[in-house]
């Protein structure tokens, strides 16, 4: 497997640990969890997001018969989704405690700036690929 799909992989793997300690810690904490959007988000964009990032960059490459378009767009697509994610959760917690979004908004746009990147990555790795039948 290529580093990029393990980053990815194991990215995913620590996040959805954090999810199932927020989740426990939220099964006992009571009706009112002020951490909910931290918990839904490691889920999300951290287990979920990052597995099928790395799983997508292990498999859509070997699909289209063709090498990922970029590594480098690759490697920032990983740094900016971690960014982004960990970013969110501050984000949240100074949303909660002082009402301020800014810091939410930020890394919300950085989280799907690096979303975008994966997109196009993919899109010129498939282009590339041969059609079938020709």
């Amino acid at each position: 497997m290529s580093k990029i799909t393990v980053w990815f992989i194991k990215c995913a793997m620590t996040y959805f640990m954090l999810a199932i300690v927020l989740g426990l810690h939220m099964a006992m904490s009571g009706q009112t969890y002020p951490y909910m959007p931290i918990h839904a988000h490691f889920n999300l964009l951290g287990w979920i997001s990052m597995m099928i990032y790395g799983v997508a960059y292990h498999i859509l490459p070997r699909f289209s018969g063709r090498p990922l378009y970029s590594e480098k767009i690759a490697e920032w697509h990983f740094w900016l989704a971690n960014i982004g994610l960990v970013g969110m959760t501050l984000g949240w917690l100074i949303r909660h405690f002082t009402g301020d979004f800014r810091m939410l908004m930020i890394f919300s746009i950085i989280s799907a700036i690096s979303a975008v990147l994966f997109v196009i990555n993919m899109f010129k790795t498939i282009k590339m690929a041969p059609s079938v039948g020709k």
